[in-house]
């Protein structure tokens, strides 16, 4: 277990703010709903869970920056470390009353995520990673899947919905991998899923559309894990292009070289 002052701060963080989403759960039928857009919805949940994440990294770590999905961009007085939060993951399955979402939280230092918590209240699962320390769930460690071949491996993705993504490009990339893929699964929350493979759970993933704040703590979490992360094209810099692809080193690269064959 890592028990450095970076993941106590993170983790206490995380922790008071899931208290709020457990609540709120709780009363799903009570919450303050409002559209973002088409299908994307916005919870009087998850901007409370955001602004407690925010108030306690700040109160340890007052001079750091922060990526947030509600709050947008904000410049810290240090400029080289920066927190990117997802208060709530899986926002959608949370006010369908589907316990599958979570709070991710990871910090970034000069350009490389160098930790990073993913905690799923529902399950009380909390996945921790810190660079050069290693992956853990609930203070075990964790690595990735030893399957190498695909016609064994279970690959998660993210389906693109009304008004995102282009629906065209997944068509053809779903109906490719589909064809190698021993099962295919989408659970709709982006951190649990890099959570997943990183622990084993799942063989690979990958999706496109996505924002720092969904795979910051994941991409961290998958490398201590002993995985592979690119973006979907194969790129190293999958918080930049908004995509990912993952596994371990062998499912990595044949799910990619899949994605390129689809891409064309």
């Amino acid at each position: 277990m890592i028990r450095s002052p970076l993941m106590t701060v993170m983790t206490d963080a995380v922790m008071k703010a899931s208290r709020s989403l457990k609540r709120d759960f709780g009363e799903i039928e009570n919450l303050q709903v409002s559209r973002k857009g088409p299908g994307d919805f916005v919870s009087a949940a998850d901007r409370k869970a955001e602004k407690i994440l925010r108030e306690s990294l700040e109160k340890a770590r007052p001079d750091y920056g922060f990526v947030m999905e509600e709050g947008g961009v904000v410049e810290g007085r240090d400029p080289s470390h920066r927190w990117h939060i997802d208060p709530l993951d899986g926002t959608t399955n949370f006010l369908h009353g589907l316990p599958h979402f979570a709070l991710s939280v990871g910090l970034e230092r000069d350009g490389q995520i160098v930790a990073g918590v993913i905690y799923d209240p529902a399950k009380d699962e909390l996945f921790i990673a810190e660079k050069g320390k290693g992956a853990y769930l609930n203070n075990r460690r964790i690595r990735v899947a030893a399957r190498n071949d695909l016609a064994d491996a279970v690959i998660a993705c993210g389906l693109p919905h009304i008004g995102k993504g282009d629906h065209g490009l997944f068509l053809r990339e779903s109906s490719v991998v589909m064809g190698y893929a021993g099962g295919m699964r989408r659970w709709g929350a982006a951190a649990l899923d890099l959570a997943y493979v990183a622990c084993g759970r799942l063989d690979a993933y990958w999706e496109r559309g996505l924002n720092s704040w969904d795979v910051a703590a994941g991409i961290l979490m998958i490398r201590e894990a002993g995985g592979f992360i690119s973006d979907a094209d194969g790129g190293s810099n999958p918080m930049a292009t908004g995509s990912v692809a993952c596994g371990n080193e062998v499912l990595h690269r044949e799910l990619v070289k899949l994605l390129k064959k689809a891409k064309g």
